[in-house]
């Protein structure tokens, strides 16, 4: 799960940091003026709690360094796009963006800097007092709106990488709109509250003076400084929007043409790889490991031009002779044209598929379990189907919930065995809940055996093969039906461990690279090296007459 949500080089971690810092911020104040609702006792506390850690020296400079570096990236980013090109939920987010800066600082003004240069003691209700029946109050409940729905799409689409995160969407979005609408009753109820006691009963003047009101001097300081601050925010948008253009006319004029066979053709920027020409322009474009160079879907076959491009790399070159590629064939994800190029795309996106995003397939470093019933064709025989068919699901029965147990799942059934997957958030969690499983599993079977011979049969053996490594998890199949489902080395290796126990009458082989993972020491273990067929490189395993071995080897967690 760590290795999904901090992807990407130090600029974009400072990012996703600085915006989390920023949503902290925002949330504690948000529940701080909510707090007007249940008590303003309460809420003054929070508030001197929360600027005891704020107006800190460190705390000053962490918030002030997330709120410049988050907006200073946001703009660099913007104006080094190659296109504004993006889908409605990052406009809308990007519009918010810019529209915070001009209503937060009347916010920081009238408070922070109020307080610091003339004194003033900015609580709640002193703003509230402030602001209260002018424009500047709806500006205000505004902005507490756009910033939790900034940071609410920010967060929605950061975490989205993870597995666990869609389970808990219903919640989130639940406290997504409660966090808001608890601040602004919170902010409704203290403001009459206040204006009842200055303006009813009389205690205006004990309220400001309690306040250190800023006078009408001071008042004119500020309002000079707001109305400066918002002309240079304008001027800042309008120079960057000036780079952006002239960056842009710029690339224009070193732009490559590219013409698609049975496609347009389109000016491509110098620097841009095919693939993102192509997803630049809108040209439809199959890419499946999202132009990383882990497939070859997005390859082309370059008809005129392919002299101009640089040779492959090594990882391209191995892509290419998988599949047995002609000598003019490229792919699109690792070509970056400088020439006009003459381009046909093998593969295209056909849009009756509507395929959803899981069938293009995520890499995931998973456990992998076979398992099979050995002796299953000369004990079945003779046997009536239905009992066939009443002995495997006794069988499966008592093992399954095992599985299930650890949190894994039965990826598919294949008569008298079956192929298990443990997704878990990282691989060492994976790796304890396979071992957990495989010692349920062996422990649910001498039950089951127990069970069998009372009536007076035979017991069952079994020969299981557990494995971990990278593997491809998406839906694989016609259309919409496609059930999901995993393909890779790593499945093959862990049906040859799975065949190999039967020649060496053990019930469990399990991988080294498992038991690493799950930081089982290795100290003391018959380790044995394995050359199986299919299989590219050696496979370390041990292998276990009895999995209930396992068992003390398991960490408490497990």
């Amino acid at each position: 799960m760590a290795e999904q949500l901090w992807q990407g080089d130090r600029v974009t971690k400072f990012r996703i940091i600085s915006g989390l810092i920023l949503l902290l911020y925002a949330f504690l104040h948000f529940v701080n003026l909510g707090l007007g609702l249940v008590s303003y006792e309460w809420m003054d506390a929070m508030q001197d709690a929360r600027t005891y850690v704020t107006r800190s020296l460190p705390g000053s400079v962490i918030l002030g360094a997330a709120l410049l570096g988050h907006a200073g990236l946001a703009f660099y980013g913007l104006i080094q796009r190659r296109t504004l090109r993006m889908p409605f939920h990052q406009w809308f987010q990007v519009a918010l963006g810019l529209v915070i800066p001009l209503q937060l600082m009347g916010h920081i003004i009238f408070t922070r800097y109020a307080h610091e240069i003339h004194n003033v003691n900015d609580e709640f209700g002193y703003m509230i007092l402030l602001i209260w029946g002018s424009q500047s109050a709806w500006y205000q409940a505004a902005l507490l709106v756009v910033v939790w729905i900034h940071g609410s799409i920010g967060m929605h689409h950061w975490l989205r990488l993870t597995r666990w995160w869609r389970p808990l969407t219903p919640y989130a979005i639940g406290a997504a709109v409660f966090v808001p609408l608890f601040a602004l009753t919170g902010y409704l109820f203290e403001g009459r509250r206040l204006t009842e006691l200055a303006y009813e009963d009389g205690f205006g003047p004990e309220m400001r003076a309690d306040f250190n009101w800023p006078d009408a001097a001071a008042r004119s300081e500020m309002i000079q400084l707001l109305n400066w601050s918002e002309q240079s925010y304008w001027i800042l948008l309008a120079a960057l929007a000036g780079i952006y253009l002239v960056r842009r006319m710029l690339r224009r004029r070193r732009a490559v043409k590219i013409r698609y066979i049975d496609g347009p053709t389109v000016d491509g920027d110098r620097g841009m790889t095919l693939l993102e020409m192509s997803q630049t322009h809108g040209v439809p474009h199959t890419a499946l490991c999202g132009g990383k160079g882990r497939c070859t879907t997005c390859r082309v076959v370059i008809e005129e031009g392919a002299d101009t491009l640089p040779p492959p790399s090594l990882a391209e070159t191995r892509s290419l002779q998988a599949v047995k590629a002609e000598p003019n064939m490229r792919l699109a994800c690792q070509i970056r044209p400088d020439q006009p190029i003459t381009a046909y795309r093998v593969f295209r996106p056909k849009g009756g598929r509507n395929r959803a995003h899981a069938s293009q397939g995520e890499e995931r470093q998973i456990a992998i379990l076979f398992l099979d019933m050995r002796g299953f064709t000369q004990r079945t025989a003779g046997l009536l189907p239905y009992d066939v068919v009443f002995l495997l699901n006794r069988f499966f029965d008592a093992i399954v919930p095992e599985i299930t147990r650890t949190g894994g799942n039965v990826d598919k059934y294949m008569g008298d065995g079956l192929l298990a997957v443990f997704e878990t958030p990282d691989p060492r969690s994976s790796a304890r809940a396979a071992l957990a499983a495989v010692c349920g599993i062996s422990e649910a079977l001498e039950k089951f055996n127990a069970a069998l011979e009372a009536a007076g049969d035979t017991p069952v053996k079994i020969g299981m093969g557990l494995h971990l490594g990278q593997v491809v998890v998406g839906e694989i199949g016609s259309g919409s039906k496609a059930p999901r489902t995993i393909i890779g080395g790593t499945v093959n290796a862990a049906s040859r461990l799975e065949a190999m126990c039967k020649e060496l009458a053990v019930e469990l082989l399990v991988s080294e690279s498992l038991l690493r993972a799950a930081n089982i020491t290795l100290a003391g273990k018959e380790m044995r090296t394995f050359e199986l067929r299919g299989v590219a490189l050696p496979v370390r395993a041990w292998p276990l007459k009895s999995a209930t071995r396992l068992r003390g080897e398991l960490p408490q967690t497990a």
